[in-house]
């Protein structure tokens, strides 16, 4: 047995024992490619439960690429994830105990923001219509508002999508450019909306263009450039 396949057992076998209660995240050495293109490189990266984690890194960098591995709806070319101690793709197939927003939301447009969450939740965990009344109100929309979500603005399917984000209750919230879209109000309403859940005990991890979410809201910074990853 050559030193260097000897060191790579030792290193996977540590991951898979890896199981530090106090960490939500674990993606190790995680590469993806894509026919000849790499867009992750040994990506390695621990969110520890209970902060606020932020990505930062331009179009193209392999932010959105990495939270679809550790959400489980894309499967690593090499590496592995583990969410709460279960390994993606082998423990589960999705992260468990997770929402997320990852890229434009997609809805019903044909009803209304209050139907749309009602048939998700019917997917889920089935929370209640009291619950998702609460989740429209918390992010800044009307849950008896008339006007289908067609008709709606990006600003206010954002709103929407972290509503929907937040059916289940989950301990750890992915959120790919959660602002996107939202005027200085709605910015501000978020922003308290994500201070108020990591008070509350949930890990949250989100990648953000604006330097201002990252200095307000986030206890860890990464950056990602080219598909390699880095502390800020």
């Amino acid at each position: 047995m050559s030193e260097s396949f000897k060191e790579i057992m030792d290193d996977l076998v540590s991951f898979f024992k890896d199981s530090d209660p106090n960490v939500a995240v674990i993606v190790h050495q995680v590469s993806k490619s894509f026919g000849n293109e790499t867009v992750l490189k040994k990506v390695s990266l621990r969110l520890e439960k209970g902060k606020i984690h932020g990505i930062i890194g331009r179009n193209g960098s392999g932010k959105t690429v990495l939270m679809k591995c550790i959400c489980g709806f894309l499967q690593p070319t090499r590496g592995a994830v583990k969410v709460f101690g279960k390994m993606i793709g082998t423990d589960c197939d999705f992260a468990p105990d997770t929402g997320m927003l990852i890229e434009t939301p997609g809805f019903l447009t044909h009803e209304t923001g209050m139907n749309n969450l009602v048939w998700l939740a019917k997917l889920g965990k089935g929370a209640s219509k009291e619950r998702i009344r609460d989740l429209i109100r918390m992010v800044g929309l009307d849950p008896s508002m008339k006007k289908k979500v067609g008709q709606y603005s990006l600003g206010m399917r954002q709103r929407l999508g972290i509503a929907q984000a937040l059916l289940d209750d989950p301990a750890l919230l992915i959120l790919d450019e959660p602002m996107n879209g939202l005027d200085k109000t709605g910015v501000k309403d978020i922003r308290a909306l994500l201070l108020s859940l990591k008070e509350q005990g949930k890990t949250i991890l989100l990648a953000s263009h604006f330097a201002q979410d990252i200095d307000e809201l986030c206890d860890t910074v990464h950056e990602m450039d080219q598909g390699v990853i880095n502390e800020a």
